[in-house]
């Protein structure tokens, strides 16, 4: 079957059969490259968004792992300081006990028997953190061990601590001695019962022995006086301050500070009047001032 296509003009007259199966084939023809022209131009700009889309999750995982370097170097920067700074620590808590077994004489042997060094199971296998773990009981341990070197020290030196000895003046002279003597208000013969020390007003009045404040403050005569019980009987007292450094209950060491000197109360100039009381009666106090 053919169809038959006829142009007619004033002088021409075009004519042309074509079949009817060739018809078909072109206008199918036609239609696919139109079909085909049309998708590949609307899906270029989506293969662009697509590519587009994939570059930018690219740059975030970049961006995402630079981070996360970071945060590793971080982190690590940090671990190596503690490392650096549990080492510095460890070296100094080690010098400081070798020092104290020293003092004592003891080894380095005798030192390291105070306290077992052992490690628990629980280390981690991560090799910085495993060291740090291991630092850190080390100083532990030597902090132990310290502990316990302090208790002897303090336990060496209790009896010398305690037991009465020296001036009660960081500086000045003894001006009056225990017994009897003129009273420089009356004139007339009266018992002392204590050391008087002069010198430079607000100079420091030491205590001669550790012990406990049992009085801080005014009393008749004395002025400001500071009282302290060292046990097994003995008490001291330290009168006519100017100041006082320290309270009640207060517990003080040998040789610290609690006054300053002054002429406070029944006193004719800036000193510190010293009495040493065993048992509940004042004694001459100069045998424990000459002992070292």
């Amino acid at each position: 079957m053919k169809l038959t296509i006829t142009l007619a003009g004033k002088n021409t007259r075009y004519r042309h059969s074509i079949s009817v199966r060739t018809l078909v084939s072109a206008t199918v023809l036609t239609s696919i490259f139109m079909l085909v022209s049309s998708r590949s131009t609307e899906s270029v700009p989506e293969d662009v968004a697509r590519v587009r889309l994939a570059q930018s999750q690219v740059d975030g995982a970049r961006e995402d792992i630079d981070a996360l370097k970071n945060q590793t170097t971080t982190k690590l920067k940090a671990l190596l300081s503690r490392v650096a700074e549990l080492s510095a620590q460890a070296t100094i808590l080690d010098e400081q006990g070798k020092q104290i077994a020293t003092e004592l004489g003891m080894s380095a042997a005798d030192l390291d028997a105070f306290v077992p060094v052992s490690i628990p199971d629980n280390i981690q296998d991560d090799l910085i953190l495993n060291e740090i773990a291991k630092l850190e009981q080390s100083l532990d341990l030597k902090s132990q061990q310290l502990a316990m070197l302090e208790s002897l020290v303090r336990g060496h030196h209790i009896q010398e601590q305690s037991r009465l000895s020296g001036r009660p003046i960081a500086s000045g002279w003894l001006s009056s001695y225990y017994g009897m003597r003129a009273d420089p208000f009356t004139g007339e013969s009266a018992m002392h019962k204590g050391l008087d020390f002069a010198g430079e007003a607000g100079v420091d009045v030491v205590t001669t022995a550790a012990g406990i404040v049992t009085w801080a403050g005014d009393r008749y005569g004395y002025g400001q006086l500071v009282e302290i019980d060292h046990g097994d009987g003995f008490v001291t007292r330290y009168g006519h301050n100017d100041t006082l450094s320290v309270s009640i209950g207060d517990v003080v060491t040998k040789g610290q500070p609690i006054a300053k000197m002054g002429n406070t109360g029944r006193s004719t100039g800036a000193h510190v009047h010293y009495e040493v009381i065993r048992n509940g009666k004042q004694v001459d106090p100069l045998p424990y001032v000459r002992k070292r």
